[in-house]
């Protein structure tokens, strides 16, 4: 994140999602020694990586790389990674179906331990079949590119953190405390690979900005 934050500064005004994926990539692979290239292009799971949602103002263009978030004029928009819900159901059908109380998964998610292998293995499709930022070619099919045209507009960018995106980082978080109170397993209506755990008011991370352009 730190990589990508002082790339994005320093990036030209202009740059196009192709240079920015070219550049950024770049930037995150003079981390990797030469040596650890070959393990990493076999072991995704060990890259560097991380997702972006990117605001152009003069290209008038919201790039999504990775499983991020928006809102543009009230209507959603996201770039989920294509195996993420499968697993999270395959989570939930663990938990529902086993013999322990429920509260027990929130102290040790044996459920979570069980997918980790098909994570994993999944990830091996990482800037192959879906996008992110990890310093090895990012196939651009999976970028996901929002034109904006020259009326005014209002922007809410976030990470997947928040399981319901709302108009207002107010109504966003109270959504994310409901989700904690109600099922904080995220087994039900929302659906994740992992759960709020104890003395934790998120199960991930989470940034929200919203403004007008």
């Amino acid at each position: 994140m730190q990589i990508i934050e002082k790339y994005i500064r320093k990036a030209p005004k202009g740059i196009s999602c192709h240079d920015f994926c070219v550049g950024v990539t770049r930037q995150i692979r003079n981390h990797y020694k030469n040596k650890d290239i070959p393990r990493l292009t076999e072991h995704p799971e060990d890259r560097l990586t991380a997702s972006a949602v990117i605001f152009s103002r003069l290209n008038r263009q919201i790039w999504m790389i990775g499983d991020c978030q928006c809102m543009v004029g009230g209507e959603y928009y996201d770039n989920p990674k294509p195996y993420e819900q499968e697993l999270a159901e395959r989570r939930a059908e663990i938990i529902l179906s086993g013999t322990e109380p429920k509260e027990y998964y929130l102290t040790d998610d044996t459920a979570r331990q069980q997918i980790i292998p098909l994570m994993l293995e999944t990830m091996k499709q990482q800037n192959v079949t879906y996008s992110v930022i990890d310093g090895f070619h990012i196939p651009e099919q999976y970028v996901r590119v929002i034109t904006l045209d020259f009326q005014p507009w209002e922007i809410i960018l976030a990470s997947d953190g928040y399981p319901f995106l709302c108009p207002t980082l107010q109504k966003s978080e109270a959504k994310l405390a409901w989700q904690r109170q109600n099922d904080p397993l995220n087994i039900g209506q929302f659906k994740a690979t992992k759960a709020f755990k104890k003395g934790n008011n998120s199960f991930d991370d989470r940034t929200y900005i919203r403004f007008k352009v």
